[in-house]
């Protein structure tokens, strides 16, 4: 749903501006495409324009809702891409000095409709928290968490996602991998600066999951085209493939002991430790200082611990975890997440959640060694894409013929190419780190949740301290971690914290 990664085992006016009108007729209205061929032809650049209003913090804001798309194009000048965005935009404001920010998903194969309608756009669904969602009506509300008070905010599906789709002479290859999609987002976002006049605007990149590894790349990728950045927001980062449990090799202990601080946490959260902290970042404070410390001097033995030490550690991961000292033995001191999301709570009939280990899932087989579904994936499923629909259509005036693909991994992720500048090993924190070290003035926040095993807080922490950054730019980076999952968001009062941080961000980056 809000994210693929590899399994466990790995959004002035377009050139056509028309306001509000069933996309059909705006369609209808604009002038063929010189690029239209029979095998698949190539949109018009159309845009449904509508006028909205929000108060935050007592101040009315008034905003201009823009949904449409924009063309990508090949080096022969030849449509190849259609992205389809939502642009938020405050009213009057001076564009020379008003950010603006590019907000997506990632997967990949997902599109934007998690971060669009959960986290910091002018609506938001309501759900519940850490719970499946009764059926519709589903409501979309004023979000009282929205960054529209610091920038505007472009929402843009990644292609064969949403209602963007390959076009022309388009095929998956020129957007289906690390490469492809980061050049093709660099044109999105350089097309969208230069139609609506934002080349001097200061400019933010806020990606989820798969996302923060497109904004890694486009940091680099923009900076190359001379659109240095201002900020980037990562949440719930994949910069390299620390996260892949796909294979896991005993002469590699470290994935397991940055896991571990998660694991802990969610025993944490299930009130599952005797006794329980009272602090839960004073906790993890203590968890990562125990992963690097003597469990991880432990697990480098290898198969010269003695049984006196296997069984000291054994107990102590228990203690610490959660689940039974045996387990932890018959594990060898390394357990996979997977194995811990269907342990924890064995005994009650219940998993935890892989996005977010707040969420509990229900298996028919109380045996089986992984969760058989994802909790925290399914809660969301149904509320989002119901509530996105009716609003895009009745808010937004947008009307489509086309399903919206909230997902499409079958598609996209099957054809996906890993290789990143031809290296077999996704890592994108090297192109962070140029691009930080080429601009000094680059500023960086990285926002995980607690109990996100997908993107585990400790992994991204590590990786961030070890991407080779010059002492001097360390401070530029900012970490800040909540009692939420993969989709912080989806806690309301993790939400409220991170718009509360956000806001000091930006206005610490734009601080001249």
């Amino acid at each position: 749903m809000p994210v693929r990664l590899p399994p466990l085992g790995a959004a002035a006016l377009a050139f056509l501006c028309v306001s509000a009108a069933p996309l059909a007729a705006q369609q209808a209205t604009a002038a063929p495409s010189p690029d239209t061929t029979a095998a698949n032809a190539v949109p018009p650049e159309t845009t449904s324009v509508t006028q909205h209003v929000i108060t935050l913090d007592g101040h009315l804001i008034h905003y201009t809702a823009t949904a449409g798309n924009l063309l990508v194009r090949n080096d022969s000048g030849q449509a190849i891409g259609s992205f389809f965005y939502v642009a938020y935009t405050e009213d009057g404001a001076d564009v020379q000095k008003r950010p603006v920010t590019f907000l997506y998903n990632g997967g990949p194969g997902s599109s934007t409709i998690w971060l669009h309608m959960g986290s910091v756009a002018p609506v938001r669904v309501s759900s519940v928290d850490a719970a499946p969602t009764p059926p519709a009506p589903y409501r979309v509300e004023d979000n009282p968490y929205s960054l529209i008070d610091k920038s505007d905010l472009v929402f843009v599906d990644a292609m064969a996602t949403g209602f963007s789709r390959i076009v022309g002479k388009g095929t998956g290859k020129d957007f289906f991998g690390v490469d492809p999609d980061v050049r093709s987002f660099a044109d999105f976002i350089t097309r969208y600066i230069t139609v609506n006049n934002r080349w001097n605007s200061p400019k933010f990149l806020f990606g989820e999951s798969y996302g923060t590894t497109r904004s890694a790349g486009l940091s680099q990728a923009l900076d190359d085209r001379g659109i240095p950045l201002n900020g980037i927001v990562l949440v719930s980062s994949f910069l390299n493939a620390f996260n892949d449990f796909s294979g896991p090799q005993r002469s590699l202990d470290l994935p397991y002991e940055l896991f571990l601080p998660t694991m802990a946490a969610t025993a944490w959260y299930h009130d599952k430790l005797s006794p329980k902290p009272a602090d839960l970042a004073a906790f993890m404070d203590r968890m990562r200082a125990f992963a690097l410390g003597p469990y991880q001097q432990a697990l480098d033995k290898g198969s010269r611990l003695s049984a006196a030490e296997r069984d000291s550690m054994a107990g102590a991961l228990a203690n610490l975890t959660g689940v039974s000292k045996q387990y932890w033995i018959e594990s060898d001191l390394r357990m996979r997440p997977d194995h811990f999301e269907k342990e924890l709570l064995r005994g009650e009939s219940r998993t935890v959640a892989r996005l977010d280990a707040r969420y509990e899932g229900i298996d028919v087989d109380n045996a089986g060694e992984s969760p058989e579904y994802d909790a925290a994936n399914v809660a969301v499923n149904g509320p989002f894409t119901s509530a996105f629909n009716y609003y895009l259509a009745n808010s937004l005036g947008y009307h489509s013929d086309r399903t919206y693909l909230t997902t499409n991994y079958g598609v996209v992720g099957a054809s996906w190419d890993d290789h990143h500048h031809g290296a077999d090993m996704l890592d994108v924190a090297e192109d962070l780190r140029q691009a930080m070290s080429r601009n000094p003035y680059l500023k960086v926040f990285s926002a995980n949740g607690y109990f996100d095993f997908a993107c585990p807080f400790f992994v991204t922490e590590y990786v961030l301290n070890h991407m080779g950054l010059d002492s001097s730019l360390v401070n530029n980076i900012t970490v800040a971690n909540y009692q939420s999952g993969h989709m912080i968001y989806l806690h309301t009062q993790a939400l409220a914290q991170l718009k509360h941080d956000l806001a000091a961000f930006y206005d610490s980056t734009l601080k001249r």
